[in-house]
């Protein structure tokens, strides 16, 4: 079975508050600004734009937090997928220390927003990376260190493993480093609280507008089934969902299915007695598990990653029996729902930012890691438009290489190449 998008059904779409669609874009029309994607990057930059005074539209090929945006585990965490370490390799010591700083202001702006917009999101604050194995302590004990004395960033603990189990309810975990500036939302709500924040600051969104042909030049043209659009500067925020337009792009990331399930609400003291204090939880494995509980008292649980873009297994089994051997108290507990969708990844699990000419940003290449960044990268594309483009312009030191094999062959080389991670995992 391939995954497909009839997994949009999920916990947060029946959670959330029904919307009303946009309409599509119809005509032809002329903007500052034409912003492609409707996730959190694209909101952020058409939000930040707007407050510029930009005439600002975006475009989104289904409705606003279709992809990535609006099905994800929710963690706002600091720091890249790649590792500080990664970014410090591929970019230089004084380049990956502003880095640095981008993901921790990230987390601060969600706050800002938030409150500012009055986004109601159900955010909490507060998060754990545990260690599954002796290894994976020894790395989180070193990085609480790092962390506060290299990059001055003392929100974090290192905790051992009774302190662990006196806050979640398993024997699975050895140690944890806690985080009180990261923490969960519920992604959905979240996402469209930034796209109402936009159009409130003038930006106008085109939902059912897949951008179907972008033409380059000192004013861009793009067109869609029923309009188009010239723009003096665009935003390419669809990562994997823009299909093919802009193919040196595309050849920099490759879809990867990620998937969750939420069991029946459990109850106020059954919930509380599995994850105290309402904290977000991820192990620092390569194919990771990621959980939190939501509002009305569920945990939702991710667990299962699909290189190949296949569902072989079957979604809610598979991430069921992962959720429990994490907690096997819930062998009894049902599933209510279960769905996946794609995240982009690059090679080197770095974000893949910058421009294919002067007036032609991307942020792509978030790598699963993307509730907090892709935020702050639609707020640094648009300071770039608007002339201030030093932090914007930090990341395109980061070198990105095209996935091997070319498009055809690509994904069999990276399910070969993902299997020496799933197996260090194991040991």
């Amino acid at each position: 079975m391939t995954l497909t998008e009839k997994n949009i059904h999920n916990y947060y779409t029946d959670s959330a508050p029904a919307e009303p669609r946009r309409p599509a874009l119809a005509g032809d029309h002329a903007f500052d600004v034409a912003v492609i994607g409707g996730g959190i990057a694209g909101c952020s930059a058409a939000l930040h734009l707007a407050e510029r005074g930009y005439r600002v539209a975006l475009l989104e090929s289904e409705q606003i937090g279709f992809g990535a945006s609006g099905r994800s585990g929710a963690q706002l965490i600091f720091g890249y997928a790649c590792g500080q370490d990664k970014i410090e390799s591929l970019a230089g010591r004084d380049a990956a220390q502003s880095m640095w700083q981008v993901t921790a202001d990230g987390l601060d702006l969600v706050r800002d927003r938030v409150a500012r917009h009055a986004i109601d999101c159900e955010l909490s604050w507060g998060q754990l990376h545990v260690a599954v194995k002796q290894r994976q302590r020894d790395d989180l004990k070193a990085e609480c260190e790092e962390l506060a004395s290299r990059y001055d960033y003392r929100s974090v603990s290192f905790l051992e493993k009774q302190e662990v189990q006196s806050l979640l309810a398993t024997e699975r975990y050895c140690a944890a480093l806690r985080d009180s500036r990261s923490g969960h939302c519920h992604p959905m709500k979240y996402v469209r609280g930034l796209a109402r924040a936009a159009e409130q600051a003038g930006a106008t969104i085109f939902e059912s507008s897949r951008v179907t042909r972008l033409e380059r030049g000192p004013i861009a043209s793009l067109r869609t089934a029923g309009g188009s659009i010239r723009a003096k500067f665009v935003v390419l925020a669809g990562n994997t969902y823009l299909e093919g337009l802009v193919p040196e792009l595309q050849r920099k990331i490759m879809a990867v299915g990620t998937y969750i399930v939420a069991t029946e609400p459990l109850g106020r003291e059954r919930a509380e007695a599995l994850i105290r204090d309402n904290l977000a939880v991820a192990d620092v494995n390569f194919v990771l598990d990621y959980f939190r509980l939501s509002a009305d008292h569920r945990l939702l649980f991710g667990g299962r990653v699909s290189y190949s873009g296949l569902d072989p297994l079957g979604t809610e089994r598979a991430t069921r029996a992962r959720m429990i051997k994490v907690f096997p108290q819930l062998a009894e507990a049902r599933i209510d729902y279960a769905w996946g969708g794609y995240v982009d990844i690059t090679v080197n699990r770095a974000p893949h930012f910058g421009r294919l000419d002067s007036n032609l940003y991307f942020l792509q290449g978030f790598s699963g890691h993307g509730m907090a960044l892709t935020g702050i990268a639609g707020k640094l594309a648009a300071d770039a438009i608007a002339g201030q483009s030093e932090k914007f312009d930090l990341f395109g030191r980061i070198p990105h290489m095209d996935f091997p094999g070319g498009m055809a062959l690509r994904r069999p080389a990276l399910v070969l190449g993902m299997l020496w991670y799933r197996m260090r995992d194991l040991l």
